[in-house]
């Protein structure tokens, strides 16, 4: 959602983004005056773009067609940051571009969110990927079972975002599907001791 959240930013609401290091706060200034956007207004701006601008993203390489691969092989939900109010037209967006799954939306840490989804399906093994570290971390500690792929698809982030894996909150750092998609069937099918 980055690449079409700047153009939107810079073509609709004068404000620059520029990640620069890995903190997505400091990505943002307005551009009349230099000056940061201020947390009210970022979490202002990122509402808008979801409430009128989803159109606008496109899934990364090889994401569709991995999911759609992983579905044939284990049920697959989506767990969303996204406020309670956009989880419809999240699952509408996604089943547009082919992705056809459960989605649960979540705010803060994705750990207990996790937790809950894990009871509900009771799977024999599961598979966390996700993009930000803080939610590897936070389902390292309540799911600690969980396998978790670090993936950060967006090139404009993905070396600006701590590695997971190598925080120890991981089982792997892989940006780009075509190599995750084997990591992800292996774990899915290795058989256990």
């Amino acid at each position: 959602m980055v690449a079409p959240f700047r153009d939107w930013l810079a073509e609709e609401e004068g404000v620059e983004f520029r990640m620069a290091g890995n903190n997505f706060a400091n990505a943002m200034r307005w551009k009349e005056s230099g000056e940061l956007v201020g947390e009210k207004d970022i979490w202002r701006l990122l509402g808008g773009f979801f409430d009128t601008e989803m159109h606008r993203q496109n899934p990364i390489a090889g994401a569709i067609d991995s999911i759609n691969h992983i579905a044939e092989n284990a049920d697959v939900v989506i767990l969303t940051n996204l406020n309670d109010e956009r989880q419809q037209k999240r699952a509408e967006q996604l089943a547009e571009h082919g992705v056809h799954a459960k989605v649960f939306t979540n705010q803060g840490p994705k750990g207990p969110a996790l937790a809950r989804i894990i009871d509900e399906y009771q799977p024999h093994r599961a598979i966390f990927i996700d993009d930000l570290p803080q939610h590897h971390e936070s389902v390292s500690v309540d799911v600690p079972h969980v396998k978790r792929l670090h993936l950060c698809g967006e090139p404009m982030l993905a070396p600006h975002i701590d590695c997971a894996y190598e925080a120890g909150h991981a089982h792997a750092r892989i940006d780009v599907w075509d190599e995750a998609l084997p990591w992800l069937l292996r774990e899915l099918h290795e058989e256990t001791a």
